[in-house]
């Protein structure tokens, strides 16, 4: 009836059944904050630049993907965590793969 039309009125306006009252979730893994001050913006720039001269070949832009990742985190952007949890190996952490 005229009740159940005003509830589903209200659910849809306030967002869900929860009303919008939960609070906010963390993101899951591989989501994470837009770049809104373009802190790293130089360095994606590059790297999409890499990409698109090696025809979308990631591993030969490893050291400016690392890079961007390495921005990103020191910048709060995504959770710090070893690079060699993301698939870089110790020699990836210097030009030319040589420490």
């Amino acid at each position: 009836g005229v009740v159940d039309a005003s509830a589903r009125a209200k659910t849809r306006i306030m967002g869900g059944p929860m009303g919008g009252s939960s609070a906010p979730l963390a993101p899951e893994k591989g989501v994470f904050p837009l770049d809104h001050f373009g802190e790293c913006k130089k360095t994606m720039r590059s790297y999409l630049s890499c990409l698109k001269r090696h025809g979308n070949d990631a591993s030969a832009c490893r050291e400016l993907s690392r890079a961007y990742l390495a921005c990103r985190m020191d910048r709060e952007l995504m959770s710090p965590q070893p690079l060699e949890e993301l698939g870089f190996s110790k020699e990836d952490a210097t030009p030319g793969g040589k420490r």
